[in-house]
C-alpha cells in the first residue's frame, strides 16, 4: 500500500489515540494527496487506494465526517484521472465496486468522471449497473418493499445515472422497480408525459387504474391521462377515461368529473344515459348526491326529463 493510504488506515486503526489527533492526521494526508495531484502523473491508483480505505471505515462512528473526505478524495481522483487517463473500463468497473462493494458506499458523482470514462467505459458503466439492477425483483402492489443494501446501493447509482445521461428509458426502469403504490405509476406516467412520449405515459395510467382499483393515486391518474388526451384532441379517450373511472368507483366526485369532461367535449346527451343506468344500479347515497347536485345546479329553472325520472326514482326507493 502507498505510504498516503498507508498513514489514512493506521490513523483509523488507532482507536486509543484522540480522534481531533486522528481527523488531523487523515486532513494531512488529503492535503498531500492534492500536492501530489498537482505535482504530476502517479497520483491516480494513490487516490483510489486511499478512497477504498476510507470507504471501508465509513460504518464508524464518525460517518459524517469521513464522508466529507471521501469526497474530497473522489474530486482530487477525478483531476488525477485527466492527468493520467485510466482505461475507461477498469474505472467503470472501479466506480461500481466503490460504490456497491462496501458497506456505507459514497455517492459518485459521474460529471467529473464523463471525459475519463469516454464512451466505451461510460457505455460499460451503463451495461453493467443496468443489468445487476433489471436482476431485482419488482416490489409489486400492495407489497412491502425490502431495501436491502445492494439495493439501496444499486438503486443510487441508477438515479444518479439516469440524472448525468438525461435517459428517461432509465428513469422509467428506476420507478418501474418499485410499483408498491399507484403513485409509484403516477410518478412514471409523468416522466413519460414530460418527455412527450404521451402513449407510454397513458399506458401506464391504464396499468396504475387497474392496480389501484379506482382509490388512491386514481384520481391523479385520470386527471393526468384526461389533460393530455384533449391537449392531444382525443376527446373520446378522455371521456372514456372518466367513464372508467366512474365505473369502476361511483361516487359524486367521478360522476362530477365525468360530466364536466364530457360536456365540454359536446358528448354529455349521449354518455348520459349510459350513467343514468348506472347510478340506478348503484348506492342509494350516491344516487341522492348526484340528484341534489343537479338540481342545485338548474337553480329554480326547469328541470330536465331525465333529471325528473332520476329523481321520480329516488323518490320510490326512499318511500
Amino acid at each position: 500500500m502507498d505510504v498516503l493510504p498507508g498513514r489514512a488506515a493506521a490513523a483509523l486503526a488507532r482507536v486509543d489515540v484522540p480522534w481531533p489527533a486522528r481527523w488531523d492526521e487523515l486532513g494531512s494526508v488529503v492535503a498531500d494527496l492534492s500536492a501530489l495531484v498537482r505535482s504530476g502523473p502517479g497520483a491516480r491508483v494513490v487516490a483510489q487506494e486511499l478512497a477504498e480505505v476510507l470507504v471501508a471505515a465509513g460504518p464508524g462512528g464518525h460517518r459524517a465526517a469521513l464522508a466529507g473526505l471521501v469526497d474530497r478524495v473522489l474530486d482530487l481522483h477525478a483531476v488525477a484521472c485527466l492527468a493520467e487517463p485510466p482505461d475507461g473500463r477498469e474505472l467503470a468497473t472501479w466506480l461500481l465496486r466503490l460504490q456497491t462493494g462496501f458497506v456505507e458506499p459514497p455517492e459518485v458523482r459521474l460529471a467529473p468522471y464523463a471525459s475519463s470514462l469516454g464512451r466505451d467505459g461510460l457505455a460499460f458503466y451503463r451495461a453493467e449497473v443496468v443489468a445487476r439492477f433489471e436482476r431485482l425483483p419488482v416490489i409489486g402492489f400492495g407489497e412491502t418493499g425490502r431495501y436491502d443494501r445492494e439495493r439501496w446501493a444499486l438503486l443510487r447509482v441508477m438515479e444518479e445515472l439516469a440524472e448525468f445521461t438525461g435517459d428517461v428509458d432509465l428513469q422509467v426502469l428506476v420507478l418501474a422497480r418499485d410499483l408498491s403504490s399507484g403513485w409509484h405509476y403516477l410518478q412514471v406516467a409523468t416522466v413519460l408525459r414530460d418527455a412527450g412520449r404521451l402513449e407510454e405515459a397513458l399506458e401506464w395510467v391504464g396499468r396504475g387504474l387497474a392496480a389501484t382499483g379506482g382509490r388512491g393515486a386514481a384520481t391523479r391518474l385520470v386527471d393526468l391521462g384526461v389533460d393530455e388526451c384533449l391537449r392531444a384532441g382525443w376527446v373520446e379517450r378522455a371521456v372514456e377515461l372518466r367513464w372508467r373511472a366512474f365505473r369502476t368507483h361511483p361516487a359524486l366526485e367521478t360522476y362530477l368529473r365525468l360530466r364536466g369532461t364530457a360536456a365540454g367535449a359536446g358528448v354529455w346527451p349521449s354518455v348520459r344515459e349510459d350513467v343514468v343506468a348506472r347510478l340506478r344500479d348503484g348506492a342509494d347515497e350516491v344516487l341522492r348526491q348526484v340528484v341534489d347536485a343537479e338540481l342545485g345546479a338548474v337553480s329554480g329553472g326547469p328541470v330536465p326529463e331525465w333529471l325528473q325520472r332520476l329523481r321520480a326514482e329516488l323518490a320510490s326507493r326512499e318511500s
